[in-house]
């Protein structure tokens, strides 16, 4: 990890410094695990106590918080905010490749931008268009005529099949697939017929795409993911699914097609929404949710039951299993009281 002056560092943080500017920055660690030469972070007022502990040199926190700080210290309005800022200024994570390597298979029609690099055995087809500072990690596939925008990275065996269109400054995590078939087919007495999936899928810009996410093509219309859209690993989004601006997928997440999500939306892990239906924006999903009927309100919506001891949890679904019988009865008893 590079280092830095932590004065340095708060004139890029725009932070207020306190202490000894002097002190020279190698590494971000948590709290508890900081050692000397290292700057952590306190964005929860209820872990103040751990600053009397910390070894950190240097600590990023609110003005709240500075009178119980024995170190050097970064103020801040959004000590999280700040650490996320400050983590990308320290980050040394490498390229997914360098240069375009010699195993590298690209069709002489394909045009590449500006300093484009291409890993280790990846292959772009024909008709596809790299923009400026594009980094395709090695074994990726690029399909047919499929366009990427200036800056966007893939990382390792990313397979973008053809047509796909993705915007500017992505990053797409290792084994995901985008432009894959949509599950569509028509049934002729008993035998699946396969219905050509002739959409494609449109990302946006400054879109982030977890590892072995799965992005299907659209049956006659396009997928379509909005700007600043984050999605986390091993997710389904099907064919037709409308994912608006700035809206966070959590991992493991299932879509069904034709979906529409609307902007600034949370989509809890391990949810399972419904296709062919829509969700107004800022809607927050918690984790676990079955989502099967539209959202028309903004706002917070659970589904999944909290885990139990199973002998609890074995009363509960008793309970459950006779819940239709249990209504009948409470219905009856209703009628009698009010003749009575």
């Amino acid at each position: 990890m590079p280092s830095i002056r932590l004065a340095d560092l708060a004139q890029q943080l725009d932070a207020q410094l306190h202490g000894d500017g002097d002190i020279v920055i190698t590494g971000i660690a948590s709290m508890d695990s900081a050692t000397a030469g290292q700057i952590t972070f306190l964005a929860d007022s209820r872990f103040r106590e751990k600053l009397s502990t910390s070894q950190a040199s240097a600590v990023v926190l609110s003005a709240d918080d500075l009178p119980y700080c024995q170190c050097a210290a970064l103020v801040v309005k959004n000590p999280y905010l700040t650490y996320a800022r400050m983590a990308q200024l320290m980050d040394t994570t490498p390229a997914p490749a360098q240069d375009i390597a010699a195993s590298a298979v690209i069709s002489p029609d394909a045009r590449l931008g500006k300093q484009v690099a291409v890993g280790a055995n990846a292959v772009i087809e024909s008709g596809v268009i790299l923009g400026d500072n594009v980094v395709i990690g090695p074994g990726c596939f690029i399909g047919k005529n499929s366009k990427i925008g200036t800056g966007t990275r893939l990382w390792a065996n990313v397979t973008v099949y053809h047509e796909v269109r993705i915007g500017e400054r992505c990053l797409i995590q290792s084994g995901t697939v985008i432009g894959a078939d949509g599950f569509g087919y028509a049934n002729d007495r008993g035998t699946w017929i396969k219905i050509p999936q002739l959409g494609t899928v449109v990302v946006g810009d400054r879109v982030e795409i977890g590892a072995c996410t799965t992005i299907d093509r659209g049956a006659l219309d396009d997928t379509v993911i909005g700007n600043g859209v984050i999605i986390d690993n091993q997710c389904q989004i099907a064919h037709n699914v409308v994912i608006g601006d700035n809206t966070a997928v959590a991992g493991g997440v299932i879509m069904a097609g034709s979906l529409t999500i609307g902007r600034y939306c949370m989509i809890g892990g391990a949810s399972v929404i419904n296709g062919h239906m829509e969700i107004c924006d800022k809607v927050t999903i918690t984790g676990m949710g079955m989502v099967m009927r539209p959202i028309t309100e903004p706002g917070v919506y659970s589904s999944g039951i909290p885990l139990q001891p199973n002998k609890v949890w074995r009363k509960t679904a008793a309970l459950v299993m006779n819940i239709s019988e249990m209504s009948k009865r409470l219905k009856a008893i209703e009628r009698k009281s009010a003749k009575d």
